[in-house]
């Protein structure tokens, strides 16, 4: 199937769910991205291009392919360079917002001059947030969202991570940057959530994902009963976390090595759906690596998390039920 604004292959259309090998293939993309934009942060700071202070990666999602041609020549880091800026370009190309049906605004004003305020043929709009706004396809019903940065460069959420007054670990959900956003939809992908694919980036940095279509659940459902396989429940002498159901999801990828993890939470009603398997699937979240220094260290978080890396159902402490604690 081709996608109906880009023209790229994809494997999402309306409600159809794709099988498991479409699945597999669709996280190797989030994955490959991922490592595609790390590997363009490494080669970029060998040339001495460093965001910033207080910027996010931004500019290096947005980096055209003709950007450093003419430095190449000149040593193999700029080569480098311009081989990592292809390879993350063929993984999440640039398009217009026009390529969706939406007016063109100046790059400068698209953040003071919503264009995707405006009626779109093509686009029908279903609902949105804080972070996106999110858009069925008049051609086939697939799910597009669209996100906007917000004061200048940040995009999406993520939690940051404090130490607590009541417990070791506090959890702050804040804005986040596009690695952190691309990391989100491939743990709501790995969580068998509904299938998303990353379409592109417009020039004015929004974000476009598309996402398997399901029917909403009523807002204030209690979904704690149906949350997806794999999550951890963190004991709260650990944690605590400013949104709904904040989980500990060990994090499998194609790279070598053990699962990574995170946290992940804001698992509510509006953040389900249903698919035409009769299944809730998850299609948002916020989320963020678990953290790896200050008061993650203590010494029965770490423990905990090497117990309960190898058994899921581990206790916050050896021997001891959570609930006697």
């Amino acid at each position: 199937m081709q996608d109906h604004f880009t023209g790229q292959p994809t494997f999402i259309c309306g409600s159809l769910l794709p099988g498991p090998q479409e699945r597999r293939a669709l996280q190797h993309d989030h994955e490959r991205r991922l490592a595609a934009l790390a590997r363009l942060g490494a080669t970029a700071a060998e040339c001495g291009l460093r965001p910033d202070q207080g910027e996010t990666d931004r500019d290096l999602v947005l980096l055209a392919e003709d950007e450093v041609s003419l430095l190449e020549a000149s040593g193999p880091e700029w080569a480098r360079l311009g081989d990592a800026i292809r390879a993350l370009r063929a993984l999440l190309p640039v398009r217009t917002l026009e390529d969706f049906g939406f007016p063109s605004v100046a790059v400068d004003d698209a953040e003071n001059q919503n264009p995707l305020e405006e009626t779109n043929p093509r686009l029908r709009r279903i609902g949105g947030g804080v972070e996106a706004w999110a858009f069925a396809a008049v051609a086939d019903g697939s799910a597009y969202k669209f996100y906007l940065p917000r004061e200048g460069s940040r995009i999406g959420s993520e939690f940051i991570f404090r130490p607590g007054d009541e417990t070791i670990l506090r959890a702050e959900a804040g804005l986040g940057d596009y690695r952190a956003l691309m990391e989100k939809l491939l743990l709501v992908h790995a969580l068998g959530g509904m299938a998303t694919e990353v379409v592109a980036v417009t020039p004015e940095g929004i974000l476009v994902a598309k996402q398997t279509i399901g029917e909403t659940l009523p807002q204030g459902d209690d979904v704690s009963r149906v949350l997806p396989a794999g999550l951890i429940e963190i004991p709260s002498r650990f944690l605590r976390a400013n949104r709904d159901h904040p989980r500990l999801f060990f994090l499998a990828t194609g790279a070598a090595g053990e699962p990574q993890p995170y946290l992940v939470a804001d698992l509510h009603a509006r953040n389900f759906v249903r698919g035409v398997d009769g299944a809730l699937h998850v299609i948002d979240l916020v989320a963020a690596p678990w953290p790896a220094g200050g008061a993650a260290r203590e010494p029965l978080v770490r423990d905990w998390l090497e117990r309960v890396r190898r058994d899921p159902a581990a206790t916050a402490l050896p021997g001891a039920l959570d609930d006697e604690l």
